[in-house]
């Protein structure tokens, strides 16, 4: 048996070699999830508080129901999308709380991935 020619080169990365923890391209697919989830959760989010204005305001006898079911799973799936890339840029806990909560109020979500956007853009160079 010989020994490894030390010559050649190694598949291992070295120890300087700066790579990152997550790679990029499964950075920038999560990115994309959550921004089409906060875009469509906020637009559903919009569509429950005109359903509840119709309710509560405008006293319709027979709203549309389902509009909160629909939110409430698209609103799930937006949790798990928002975790998913906290956990890939590794956000500090109260970060991930905020963006996670920013879904339960009209706009908010929309104008809190607009600037993670920006911000893991910059970070990781997308």
């Amino acid at each position: 048996m010989s020994s490894p020619d030390p010559e050649a080169p190694s598949d291992a990365p070295e120890a300087d070699d700066p790579s990152p923890a997550t790679p990029t391209e499964s950075i920038r697919k999560a990115l994309t999830a959550y921004r089409v989830l906060a875009w469509t959760t906020g637009i559903w989010l919009i569509a429950l508080c005109y359903e509840m204005v119709l309710k509560y305001i405008v006293k319709v006898d027979d709203p549309p129901s389902w509009i909160g079911v629909v939110h409430g799973w698209v609103y799930f799936v937006y949790l798990l999308s928002a975790a998913n890339l906290a956990v890939k840029v590794r956000w500090p806990i109260g970060k991930t709380i905020g963006v996670l909560l920013a879904g339960t109020i009209p706009l908010l979500g929309v104008i809190v991935e607009h600037f993670q956007t920006k911000q893991i853009k910059a970070a990781f160079n997308l």
